[in-house]
């Protein structure tokens, strides 16, 4: 497979993993890292993977989901995704299941639906993750 790379977002971690901290290389982002008490830490005050990865699934296909709407000249103003990552054990090892919320104001639940299923085809963290780790969609129209 070819890829034409449009964009490289590059980070360091440094200390202990998911007791450390990292940064991007251009000042962008910069986190300190704490372990939650359900993996066995101290819950501090720093982030984790599992709510980096959700914020940037969430905000990928917020934008996934935008195009599509755009392309169906469908108008979803003041569309929200809520996304919950989890990281469980499997009989195979640690994984993730990831559960995306999606509210779209104005549409019928069909449509809403229809644009959400759009998505989650386009969404590049959509496809990274498909049959890899568990993904559950729900669609609520407001």
């Amino acid at each position: 497979m070819s890829v034409d790379i449009l964009y490289t977002a590059n980070a360091s971690v440094t200390g202990e993993g998911r007791a450390g901290s990292g940064k991007t290389d251009d000042g962008r982002l910069s986190v300190d890292l704490s372990v939650p008490k359900g993996l066995g830490g101290d819950d501090g005050p720093g982030t984790n993977p599992e709510q980096l990865f959700a914020v940037g699934y969430a905000a990928c296909f917020h934008g996934a989901l935008k195009k599509v709407a755009r392309e169906a000249k469908t108008k979803i103003d003041g569309s929200t995704i809520d996304s919950k990552v989890s990281l469980g054990k499997a009989d195979d090892g640690l994984t993730l299941v990831v559960d995306l919320a999606v509210t779209i104001a104005g549409q019928d639940q069909a449509k809403a639906e229809e644009l959400v299923n759009a998505a989650h085809q386009v969404c590049p963290y959509s496809r990274a993750t498909r049959g890899n780790i568990e993904v559950n969609l729900s669609v609520t129209t407001a």
